[in-house]
């Protein structure tokens, strides 16, 4: 997700407000931004995307060359700049999107954010799955090469109390169990967290690190990086 400031001075319009199960999801429009606002916490404009594309780019790189058309899940669709920059690399055989707010599927596939992502949208290797991402990798029996997790503002900040799971030992080891013996499982966040690092390695994950995406002002957006053993 992508914390840049707003655009200039103009007020920002509302395009759409919905009200789910897990809250309101807002899409407005500020300036030449379009912006995902969730239970009034702003979530991820269309300003940059350079931290959602180094997500996506880590898990390929720790991957490497030698996996046959890898699998790789996208945990939140947001603004659709990982699922974008995912299908125009042909490195990755299948994308799975997880999401599951309706309105922000909706607004990819028959709105404003379609302009961003209808080609990956389109794209035969894409699969968008609307569930929750948690009940997702308890219940589904399919494993991944690599999962990128961007459904918070990070493990520290998250859109709703129930997402603290994901993030604790209990989630982190379902997430292990859901990846193919040397998959990748990388985290976005909107600033580093040293008790998340902890837990991944209590949870059996190895060459735990964390990748920094620099900003102009205040701390830095990072990628928190694990792999399965093989």
């Amino acid at each position: 997700m992508t914390t840049a400031p707003y655009a200039d001075h103009d007020q920002p319009r509302v395009l759409d407000r919905r009200t789910g199960p897990h809250g309101e999801v807002v899409l407005r429009r500020h300036g030449a931004l379009l912006q995902i606002i969730a239970n009034g916490t702003f979530l991820m404009d269309t300003s940059d995307g350079r931290s959602e594309r180094l997500l996506v780019d880590t898990a390929r790189d720790e991957l490497g060359p030698g996996r046959a058309a890898p699998h790789v899940l996208i945990g939140g669709l947001g603004v659709g700049f990982s699922l974008a920059h995912a299908a125009a690399d042909p490195y990755w055989g299948r994308i799975t999107v997880v999401e599951r707010e309706r309105a922000i599927i909706d607004w990819h596939v028959e709105g404003p954010l379609r302009d961003l992502s209808a080609e990956a949208v389109a794209d035969p290797r894409t699969e968008i799955v609307e569930a929750d991402l948690l009940h997702h990798l308890h219940t589904s029996a399919q494993t991944y090469d690599a999962l990128c997790l961007d459904i918070d503002n990070g493990p520290d900040w998250t859109v709703t109390e129930d997402n603290d799971s994901l993030y604790s030992f209990s989630g982190l080891a379902t997430c292990k169990s859901r990846l193919s013996p040397g998959g990748v499982l990388a985290v976005w966040s909107a600033q580093p967290s040293e008790h998340f690092e902890g837990t991944l390695w209590n949870a059996g994950f190895q060459a735990v690190r964390t990748e920094e995406i620099p900003v102009v002002r205040g701390v830095p957006d990072v990628v928190h990086v694990a792999v399965r053993a093989a």
